[in-house]
This record gives C-alpha cells, structure tokens and sequence, in this order.
C-alpha cells in the first residue's frame, strides 16, 4: 500500500501496474500526492512517466493496482471523468489549435455564450486577458493561436488547463519551450496555486528546475519506484544516480580533439533577414563548437535555418570551405554536407509515422538507391549501425517513430544526418524533453562528430550546456550578434549581461 491514506494525501497510487504487449511499462509503483504541493516525478526517458500520467489522467487503465483520489478509489475510463474529477494534464505534446484565437484556445469548450448559443467576445477576452496576466505577457486574446512562437503556445497549454479550477495538475515538461523569465512566471503562479491547496505533478528533465519548484521528488526507474524523497534530504548527483543506476560525474568531459588543420569550414557574412536578424557574420572551424546563446527571439534559430536554407534571407553570402556557395532550399544545403537538428523534432524533424529506418534513411536516400530502385538491403545495414551506435532502444528499426521515448527519438533525429557525412552540423536545443542519461549520449555524438573535422553550431538555451560544449560562444540580442568570447572568457553573468544588452560592464 502506498504512503497511506491520511487526510492531507489527496491522490495514492497503490500497485500501479502497466503492461502492453511484450512490455511491462510500469511494475507495482506506490507512491501519494499531498493536498497543496509540488510532486516531481523524474526518471529516464522510458522510465515509465509519461504512461504513469496517462493513468492518471484517464487515458490508459492500469492494468492492475488501484488509484484512491480524495480517499475514494476511482476507475477513470476515458480523459473526461479524470477532468471531471479534477485532475488536468498539460502534456509535452501540445492540444492547443492554432487556427482558433488565444481566447478560444484557453476557454476552448467553455466559452461565455448569450441565449442564441453565440460566443460573447468581449467577454471572452477580457477573461483570456486577466489569464495572460499571470504570466506578465503582453498577448493579444484575439490573434490566431497559430501566429504565436512556440514558447507563447505553451503558455496558452498552461492556461488552458488552470481555466478548469483543476485539484491536482499534471504537468510534462511545461518549460521546455519557455525563456528564463516565462519559466519564472510559470513558478509564481505554481506558487500562488499551491497556497490555494491545489497539487502539482511536475516531471521535467532540467534537474535544477526539481530543486527550485518541488516539495518532494519520485524516482522511476525502468518502470519500477526507486524512492520518494523531500526535496531538502538529496542532492542532484544522489537524484542522477537514483535515475540512470549510475553516476554522472561529468557530462560534459572527455572530449577527443580534432587533430587536423583548422582551418575555417563555414563563413557567414552580413546575413540579414528583415525582422529576424541583421549583418549576422561568424566563422566556424574544423573541429570547433561555436555556441549560440540568447534570450528566446533573439535570432539564434531564424539564422540557424537561414543557413540551412530553409527560410530566405534578404542579403549576406555564405562561404564552405573557403568557397562561396548559394543555398535555397535544405536539399542544396544537404548537398554540400550541411546538417540542420531542429528544436521541434516532431513538427519538423521526424516523420513520426514512418519507421527507425526510413526516418534514419531520410536525408541520405539517395545514396541507397540505384537506377531509381531502392536498395533496401543497403538501408537496413545504415540503420542498423546506427542504431548501434546511438544507442536507439527499440524491439526492431520497422518500430514507428512516434512510439519511442522522448530521448530515442532525439537520438534518431541526430543519427539521420550522419548519412550525409556532414561537413557542417546545426544543432538547435539538441538535448531539450531529454533525460540526463541520453544527455551524455548526445553531447558523445556531437564530441564525435567535431573530432572528425565537422564544424558545430550548437544553438541551446540551456546555459551550463553552451559553457559545458563551446569552444566560443556568440551571444545574441535583438537579431544581432552583440559579442563573441572565448570559452576561457566566458560566464553565466557576462553571457546574460550581453544577451540583455548590459554586457559592456561585464566584458
């Protein structure tokens, strides 16, 4: 029996057993949420967290053990009675739909109508508007949720399910997509919610994000309860080895150096894009790592894919190898050896619904094929080393994409571009919605690759990520570079002064 049923434990989980064909996801895990607190649930990717919050939100029954809410045992059948009963989930993988308005998206199905059953506007917007202001955003309620960045959309998620006056909110990587001061808000609110007595399960892989929200913490491990502990009794190194079964001493060491020439690979110069970014130049060389840093619009992406030759850019010229080269499309960027790893791996890097495989395959088709005729035998030995060498943990490569865990599919996300033998690799967040065990994993592959002579751009917002792998950093502001340091030079404090337009005193 779970931690038991005292009057302050809104939910238990007693013996929560989970299994699909072939695979036991979740084996026996007990463990109780208190009224009024924050509840972090941690663990690897397949470590069983996302089908602990399907059981909990109603979407998948377990397939023994029981769920006791507010000391009554529930069998919720469908997301509904779950939402009835008060428990919302704000899943990783966004609902909100972007041809509807900011306003329609937050109160979606529960819109103030008059007696004709016609949405009262103004009302509705004025409601939508003091829900933004939780956050201290200036978003328009009446602008197409479709028009917002990625960040912004995540907000609306949120909102969406704190409309519902929710006991117990689930929450799967809220800040992933949100900037240091969205974050911040999110955790006001979080706060102010809590002192209400609602609960929050809150599973993020940003370890110091536990540390700074969470009351309490749980352990998964390959489907199985490792422990639940006050925030105050463990350290982030104890929690690591709680998760992976090991320790992480440092995830950033051990790197190979390049032993060739270094000399440069790619050129950007006067990259401008009106309304992106503007007289964006920098170099990168054989080998190195140059890290993009800055606040969320700064323009580190936008370039990052103007290079790619995904979006167009009003003037600048880009030279490979000491040649200039003309890209316009991501076909001719990976014709000349350039890689581009997206932030948004399911909107636009992977083919979800295709195998490990073909996905693996994707950007390198052409090199398996003859005369028109796909050389399936050729494929199958590509993914298949690969996978290997990656890491990727799947039952077989014909596994469809969309069914593997959050870190699988980063991993395959950067195993494709090894097809194409890259001269130039754009990595963007390569390590967001990942857990610290495929952390280290990637950041090997990135090491790998630069000691093979590719040259890196590493965009990230994770700050200890672009100190722990750049060799130099450009920071970003407003569309333009403001400064770039050498890794020697470079701190948390100078990184932000810069990123906010104040690095002149911290230089």
């Amino acid at each position: 029996m779970a931690e038991g049923t005292a009057s302050n434990e809104l939910l238990v989980l007693d013996g929560i057993t989970r299994d699909f064909p072939g695979v036991r996801a979740l084996s026996n895990v007990s463990f109780s949420i208190r009224r009024g607190e924050v509840h972090a649930l941690v663990g690897e990717n397949g470590a069983g967290k996302s089908t602990l919050m399907h059981i909990i939100g109603g979407v998948l029954p377990p397939s023994d053990g029981r769920i006791l809410f507010d000391g009554t045992e529930r069998h919720f059948t469908n997301a509904h009675e779950a939402n009835r009963a008060g428990i919302r989930v704000v899943y990783q993988e966004l609902s909100v739909v972007p041809n509807l308005t900011v306003a329609e998206n937050i109160f979606a199905n529960s819109q103030p109508v008059n007696l004709l059953g016609l949405i009262k506007r103004g009302k509705l917007n004025r409601r939508a508007a003091r829900m933004i202001q939780m956050f201290g955003e200036d978003i328009d309620p009446d602008i197409m949720l479709g028009e917002l960045p990625l960040g912004k959309r995540q907000i609306i998620e949120i909102l969406k399910a704190l409309t519902f006056k929710p006991r117990v909110v689930l929450m799967d990587e809220p800040t992933s997509s949100l900037s240091g001061v969205e974050t911040e808000a999110l955790f006001k609110t979080v706060r102010e919610l809590k002192s209400r007595g609602i609960s929050f399960i809150f599973i993020s892989h940003h370890l110091p994000e536990i540390f700074e929200i969470a009351d309490r913490v749980t352990v998964l491990r390959d489907g199985t309860y490792q422990g639940t502990f006050p925030i105050g009794e463990i350290d982030e190194d104890q929690l690591i080895s709680r998760m992976v079964g090991r320790s992480i001493s440092d995830m950033f060491g051990g790197r190979k150096r390049y032993e060739g020439t270094t000399a440069p690979v790619l050129e950007v110069e006067g990259f401008t894009r009106k309304g992106a970014f503007e007289d964006v130049s920098f170099t990168v060389n054989a080998g190195e790592i140059l890290g993009f840093a800055g606040l969320v619009g700064a323009g580190r992406t936008e370039t990052g894919r103007a290079v790619f030759g995904v979006d167009a850019t009003d003037s600048g010229t880009i030279r490979l190898n000491n040649r200039e080269i003309r890209i316009s499309s991501a076909r001719e960027a990976i014709a000349n050896g350039i890689g581009y790893l997206t932030e948004d791996r399911k909107l636009q890097g992977l083919c979800l619904d295709l195998s490990i495989r073909m996905n693996l395959a994707g950007p390198s088709l052409g090199n398996f094929s003859k005369a028109g005729i796909m050389l399936d035998g050729d494929i199958n030995s590509f993914a298949s080393n690969i996978a290997d060498r990656f890491n990727i943990v799947s039952p077989s490569l014909d596994q469809v994409v969309y069914n593997l865990s959050g870190g699988n599919q980063q991993k395959v996300l950067l195993g494709m571009w090894m097809g194409i033998q890259p001269r130039v690799l754009i990595v963007d967040e390569p390590t967001r919605g990942v857990d610290v065990g495929a952390k280290e994993e990637i950041y090997h592959h990135i090491y790998d690759l630069a000691s093979r002579g590719a040259a890196i751009v590493l965009i990230s917002s994770d700050l200890n990520e672009i100190l722990g792998m750049s060799d130099r950093i450009c920071v970003m502001r407003g569309g333009k570079i403001q400064t770039v340091m050498d890794r020697a030079d470079a701190t948390e404090e100078n990184i932000i002064a810069h990123a906010l337009g104040a690095g002149e005193a911290h230089t």
